[in-house]
């Protein structure tokens, strides 16, 4: 069994981008884990700010080598996830990580997949993990019509998506780049 389950949305308005993930950690299909995990952080000297879904031990290996990566091609954002993703390809391991990241500095927003495929979202929001679609919508709608800032539509998105998403509960950390 595989340890899963979480949500993470994020939200560009203005000059602000805003990531958030909920807290839960499943265990098989059944078994709420943890409650309180931490899946939003801070790298690169708190330039970029990370959120990961999928199988624990993968996000974190993606996570770690994508901070690598950071430091490899001086912050460049773009420059990393694309040199991750040819990394990922040519790695007959790392090719199977069940993992995907949104990852943000102040001027660009990604969606690294577990293919290594890289997204530049539409629209200013994108979401992934098991209550992505239910964040999405969410934070969608409300950025349009609302005058909500980005960390609030975040969060928001997220607590619409808990009360759907079993696999997404309200414990949420939200980080603003």
């Amino acid at each position: 069994m595989e340890f899963r389950g979480t949500t993470i949305c994020a939200v560009k308005r203005g000059d602000s981008i805003a990531i958030a993930g909920d807290g839960q950690v499943t265990f098989g299909d059944n078994v709420i884990f943890k409650a309180n995990a931490v899946k939003v952080k801070r790298i690169y000297d708190d330039k970029v700010v990370i959120g990961f879904a999928g199988s624990v031990a993968d996000a974190f290996s993606l996570s770690e080598k994508f901070e690598k990566m950071l430091q490899k091609f001086s912050g460049n954002l773009m420059r990393s996830a694309v040199e991750l993703a040819e990394l990922w390809r040519g790695d007959r391991v790392g090719r199977k990580l069940e993992a995907m990241m949104i990852v943000a500095d102040k001027e660009t927003m990604l969606i690294v997949s577990g293919g290594g495929e890289i997204i530049e979202p539409d629209g200013g929001v994108c979401a992934i993990g098991s209550g992505g679609n239910y964040a999405l919508a969410a934070a969608r709608a409300l950025l349009k019509e609302t005058e909500l800032t980005a960390d609030v539509i975040a969060r928001k998105a997220l607590e619409i998506a808990g009360e759907l998403c079993v696999f997404t509960n309200d414990h949420i950390t939200v980080e603003v780049v």
